[in-house]
């Protein structure tokens, strides 16, 4: 049985929740994104606008779950890596981590700058309105989706890192890697 709590060898229940969800939040989010910038803007486009405001429900989730997994994460103790890595691997993998960290946190940041600067407010799942950071401005507007744009390519490419060099420690290397990830595997 998977325990409660992150240990030197393994993740937690609860890191191994929190992982799966975001992973199916941000990829679906991902290919969201691109889906909706890829419908026409002339008129009222409903379909368009339906799925952005979809899209920017779904990213408040996912900034309310990343605020859960870092407060779970700084308190736990986080699983040693396979001992056979050479050192650049290991740093590689620290440094894809935290760079997912900074994304998770950026990227819906800069979905709320965008609306605010739209001068459409956001919500949390319909439940509450979000105040604006800032006032409506069109010259930012086109900054946070520039920003928004090129922080969703680099989080495309660090996920298919991560999932490249999970299958390749699964599959080539044969080890716990990708193992310690999943709640059904002791």
């Amino acid at each position: 049985m998977t325990p409660i709590k992150n240990t030197e060898d393994r993740y937690g229940i609860v890191a191994i929740a929190l992982h799966w969800s975001m992973a199916l939040l941000v990829i679906g989010l991902a290919a969201l994104g691109l889906y909706m910038v890829t419908l026409p803007d002339v008129g009222f486009n409903t379909r368009k606008i339906t799925l952005i405001l979809l899209h920017k429900q779904f990213g408040m989730l996912a900034l309310a779950l990343f605020a859960l997994r870092l407060g779970w994460r700084v308190t736990q103790v986080l699983p040693k890596l396979v001992e056979h890595l050479p050192e650049w691997q290991m740093i590689a993998a620290r440094f894809v981590h935290l760079c997912f960290y900074g994304l998770m946190f950026a990227l819906p940041m800069t979905g709320w700058l965008m609306s605010s600067a739209a001068g459409i407010p956001a919500s949390f799942l319909g439940l509450f309105m979000l105040p604006d950071f800032i006032h409506r401005n069109d010259d930012m507007f086109a900054l946070f989706i520039s920003i928004h744009k090129w922080l969703a390519f680099a989080l495309i490419l660090l996920l298919a890192v991560h999932m490249g060099a999970a299958l390749r420690h699964h599959l080539v290397f044969k080890d716990d890697t990708l193992r310690r990830m999943l709640p059904w595997i002791p």
